[in-house]
């Protein structure tokens, strides 16, 4: 990682980020708050692939029900599909014991899926396009 770092900010507070990485402020929370083994999430590869499929058929689905342009799904599926073929598994972070429902893996997600497809897009964040219309412990539970 390099010494730039970018501010994001939650209901909590501003933070700064590393600039070189995909995850954001709701991971660097989970990296802080559930330091429980020491294992991240990423050394599981059909977790987070599973992950980025469920991500891939919510974009889908809320795609096909006229909720997210043509332009942000492509950007949001080739994240995914990215990510189905192992690339930036580094950056899902969160240990795998995390607290929760699920909730720190699904945020590690949605950020790192989110800045993957602004990426291409030129576009500021907006994680909420990632997880519309799932609630959290059913991404979990279908990943």
């Amino acid at each position: 990682m390099s010494d730039a770092t970018r501010t994001e900010h939650d209901l909590i507070g501003e933070r700064e980020i590393p600039a070189d990485v995909y995850w954001g402020v709701h991971t660097l929370r989970a990296l802080e708050n559930f330091p429980i083994t020491g294992v991240q999430i990423g050394v599981s590869p059909y977790l987070v692939e599973s992950i980025a499929a469920v991500k891939q058929a919510a974009a889908a689905a809320n795609h096909d029900l006229g909720l997210l342009d043509d332009q942000r799904y492509e950007a949001i599926s080739g994240a995914c599909e990215e990510i189905r073929a192992g690339a930036l598994h580094d950056q899902f972070v969160v240990d795998v014991m995390q607290g929760g429902a699920g909730t720190s893996t699904n945020m590690n997600a949605n950020e790192v899926i989110a800045n993957m497809a602004l990426r291409e897009l030129g576009e500021v964040r907006d994680v909420s396009l990632i997880e519309a219309g799932m609630e959290e412990t059913v991404k979990w539970l279908l990943a």
